[in-house]
């Protein structure tokens, strides 16, 4: 689900396109859900979700990629040398370690 690796934040997400808002949901089959306004269409949801965590975790658009589920709602990713952990992770880490 969340783990760190070297300076990197690995992430596995679960995305839901076409909301009404953007935002870190929490907790959905072992995956962090991730409500996008984005259409999932011409990789325009992939492209939002990169915007979306590189405001939440304030780094470059670069600094992040999807290495698994380009073409899926299931997807794992990578943001390196993450400058904030967004408060909704902190809390699921948190809420994680209370198990």
């Amino acid at each position: 689900m969340i783990k760190f690796v070297d300076k990197s934040l690995i992430l596995n997400v679960y995305i839901q396109p076409q909301s009404r808002f953007d935002n870190i949901v929490g907790i959905h089959h072992n995956e962090i859900k991730i409500n996008l306004t984005a259409l999932p269409v011409d990789n325009k949801a992939n492209k939002h979700l990169i915007h979306f965590l590189s405001k939440k975790c304030k780094v470059a658009k670069s600094h992040i990629m999807i290495e698994k589920g380009q073409l899926s709602r299931h997807k794992q990713v990578r943001i390196v040398e993450p400058k904030v952990i967004p408060v909704e992770i902190k809390q699921i880490l948190a809420d994680r370690d209370k198990l």
